[in-house]
């Protein structure tokens, strides 16, 4: 091939043809979400911003009127509401720590090593959180009668008195909290026992050869790693216990006297029993402040600690 000869020009590929343009092919990812938001809005969005309209009225059907803030009013001044409030935050403060605590130990013990079937073990402990709770409280009527419960006829057989678990005020409430650990604690053990199974062990290993006995293991290598778990129940089973009504409405009916009578019993017994809806709706608004400023103060402080 001579100088002055030129190579053909190579053959330019065939031009690809555009894709049809699909305009429509953003509204896909809400397409899929759709069905979850209309459900929302249903059920969730529109019943929150109606019954903070109903918390501003006051009568029923034809009858209802704008009434303000007067629900809000009555509620300040109604001893039955604080009464319940007082109810409720004396279990919350008994039962979550008692819950929590014997959670953190039942799950240190399951996480053992010398500990051998750990699945059948991590089963029992879950077992009870998934007993409905109405029928949780049926099978304790039973076993905390006065005259026929199994429990008083243990007390029985080593010389101790017969309680009355469900007819005493103070005992009622013993009894609440009695019915929430054994139903609660599983479910929190085994919380405990997937953060515990996450800490690594070269920590353990590094605490071990300073000289660090299992407490102190316990106090600077555990908690540190469980932080943001146990902020997490915290905030979880206050929140339960805040909107306590299963367990005291099956057992005590709110009684001996109010002495169990919850904020959840009160707002369901205005709403479905008085037909009072607004006030029951500004009771809901309540209980929803409280469980806020309560979340908000528990993420504040165990945040701070967890970020030290």
């Amino acid at each position: 091939m001579t100088l002055t000869e030129t190579r053909p020009a190579p053959a330019l590929a065939p031009r690809r043809a555009r894709p049809k343009k699909r305009t429509a092919r953003w509204l896909v990812p809400y397409l899929f979400l759709l069905p979850a938001l209309l459900t929302f809005a249903i059920f969730k969005a529109y019943p929150i911003v109606a019954s903070m309209w109903i918390s501003l009225t006051s009568g029923a059907g034809a009858a209802r009127h704008f009434a303000g803030l007067d629900n809000y009013q009555r509620l300040l001044a109604d001893p039955l509401f604080w009464t319940s409030l007082r109810n409720t935050g004396e279990i919350l403060v008994i039962q979550v720590p008692v819950m929590l605590g014997l959670a953190i130990l039942m799950a240190l013990g399951i996480n053992s090593i010398y500990v051998r079937l750990r699945v059948v073990w991590r089963l029992g402990v879950f077992m009870p959180s998934v007993t409905g709770l109405v029928a949780t409280g049926i099978i304790f009527s039973f076993l905390l009668n006065k005259d026929q419960g199994a429990l008083n006829w243990l007390l029985s057989l080593v010389g101790l008195p017969g309680v009355d678990w469900l007819g005493d005020p103070v005992w009622a409430r013993m009894a609440i909290v009695l019915v929430l650990t054994w139903h609660y604690t599983g479910y929190y053990a085994v919380i405990y026992l997937a953060g515990l199974q996450g800490v690594p062990k070269e920590l353990y290993e590094a605490a071990m050869t300073d000289g660090a006995g299992p407490i102190r293991r316990f106090v600077s290598v555990t908690i540190p790693h469980l932080r943001p778990i146990l902020l997490f129940t915290v905030v979880l089973s206050t929140i339960g216990t805040l909107q306590l009504f299963d367990e005291p409405f099956v057992l005590t009916r709110g009684g001996p006297d109010n002495a169990t009578m919850t904020v959840s019993m009160y707002l369901y017994a205005n709403g479905f029993s008085y037909f009072d809806f607004g006030y029951a709706s500004a009771i809901a608004y309540a209980l929803t402040i409280i469980v806020v400023i309560l979340g908000a103060l528990q993420m504040k402080f165990m945040g701070e600690k967890n970020e030290e």
